[in-house]
């Protein structure tokens, strides 16, 4: 049975390859299109690590198809220049692996000051030791090759397969958003099984050395017990950890939910709050309002025990008054400023998704403004990179802003066709210098050197923007 599936697995080395390379690289783009750098949760930051290793491992797997293919043709320096890269691709995907697990351990507290540095400490005493001593030293180039996979898997491989699956466990349990999830705090839990599985497979089940315990746990001992090759539990467990991980990352959609519906939350009590406090403002208190006026110009025509009376009756009226301004000043809504460059990174990142285009954001300084200001200057980047991504045939936008004499000046810039001779200003054109001019600011066009086409939005940083 075993000669057979080792028969069968040496017959169809490529495609074996092939899939368990594949397994890890399409793992790694489904990771990156499932990340959001906007995220507040921490497993949302440390994901491109883990998009990393995937990609990574992925093509240091598919050199052990490729190489040998090219050694065939290349000369033998060139096939060895090949084996470098792949050694450095397999110790630099298990890095990432490492930093994904420091990563989610990053609430411990003080002592992530130097577990932050950890995983590449550790990589860079690989390259200096094995690695680099190994590949100067006189050690045929196949025995230095497999102490440096065998010494990367025990160091890196295990190690950081193991960190990782305790920081998604832990993470599954003491992240407070998960406690009403229970559906995606299981998929997470399944992913941390899986790595731990990883662990054992890709980082225990070395290629054979004459050194414990790779003479005795290897990848020939493990094929000559379970009659099935380590790679295909090594793809098995990759795969749960990609199904689980994407289904799990549907937390990140459930945040975004969560923040939208707290916002129209938000909005529909501060609109009731508002609403009620000018009923009361035009109601109620210019009615207490008129009946202390009316209580005073009565006041004048008594005298005696009836005007001590009227004094108590303008006193307890006044009092009303005073107590219904201070719940109004309670009920207005809080002047509360936004941060110009998270909203325009939100918008950024929104737009890179949707259109092929390579955007440089170069914001001069964080500034905190009115929502209003806010408001329509994201509306006014949203409406330049439609355009640009519609008509202007770019590759690659800038989008910068500096603050000047009390002025804000926004530039964006791309790199497509420019500007037409005669400019028809459409819909978007007039909206964005529509909302210029609500700004108090104005909006011009340029094709800076002849090239592409300009906007700049300049406009003042005092006052709020005008009425409709």
């Amino acid at each position: 049975m075993y000669q057979f599936i080792q028969d069968w697995v040496n017959n169809n080395h490529a495609m074996v390859y092939f899939i368990y390379g594949q397994v890890f690289f399409v793992g790694g783009l489904l990771i990156i299109v499932q990340s959001r750098r906007s995220s507040r949760l921490q497993l949302a930051q440390s994901l491109p690590w883990l998009a990393g290793f995937f990609i990574l491992h992925g093509f240091n797997e598919w050199g052990d198809l490729f190489i040998p293919i090219q050694g065939l043709t290349f000369a033998t320096p060139l096939v060895t220049l090949l084996k470098v890269g792949q050694l450095i691709l397999l110790g630099g995907s298990f890095a990432c692996l490492m930093m994904f697990g420091v990563g989610l351990l990053r609430p411990v507290g003080r002592y992530i000051w130097w577990l932050r540095w950890l995983p590449m400490a550790i990589f860079a005493l690989w390259l200096a030791g094995p690695f680099w001593f190994g590949l100067i030293s006189p050690l045929p180039l196949p025995t230095w090759e497999n102490l440096a996979n065998i010494i990367g898997r025990y160091t890196m491989g295990f190690t950081g397969a193991i960190i990782s699956a305790y920081s998604l466990a832990r993470y599954s349990e003491n992240t407070p958003i998960l406690a009403s999830m229970p559906k995606i705090r299981r998929h997470l839990r399944i992913a941390a099984v899986a790595l731990a599985l990883y662990a054992l497979f890709g980082g225990l089940i070395v290629p054979p050395a004459s050194f414990f315990p790779a003479n005795l746990i290897n990848t020939t001992t493990f094929s000559q017990v379970f009659f099935i090759p380590v790679l295909f539990f090594r793809s098995l467990s990759a795969l749960l950890l990609i199904v689980a991980m994407v289904r799990g990352l549907e937390i990140l959609e459930l945040e975004t939910d969560q923040v939208i519906e707290h916002m129209e939350q938000n909005q529909v009590v501060a609109s009731e709050r508002e609403r009620i406090g000018r009923d009361l403002h035009d109601g109620a208190l210019q009615h207490v309002y008129a009946a202390g006026l009316q209580a005073q110009a009565i006041r004048k025509h008594f005298h005696g025990q009836r005007g001590i009376e009227l004094d108590g009756l303008i006193e307890t009226l006044n009092s009303a008054i005073a107590e219904l301004r201070s719940f109004l000043a309670v009920m207005r809504p809080a002047e509360t400023n936004a941060d110009l460059k998270n909203a325009l990174q939100i918008v950024i990142e929104a737009s890179s998704h949707a259109a092929d285009i390579h955007i440089i954001f170069l914001p001069a300084q964080d500034i905190l403004l009115p929502p209003e200001k806010v408001t329509h200057i994201a509306a006014v980047v949203r409406e330049a990179l439609s355009n640009v991504a519609r008509h202007a045939n770019a590759t690659r936008v800038e989008i910068s802003y500096t603050i000047e004499n009390g002025k804000l000046q926004l530039k964006i810039q791309d790199n497509g066709v420019g500007l037409p001779r005669l400019i028809d200003a459409g819909y978007g054109l007039r909206n964005m210098r529509d909302r210029a001019r609500l700004l108090g600011g104005e909006l011009n066009l340029g094709a800076p050197l002849g090239k592409g086409t300009c906007i700049y939005l300049n406009l003042p940083l005092e006052g709020n923007p005008k009425d409709d």
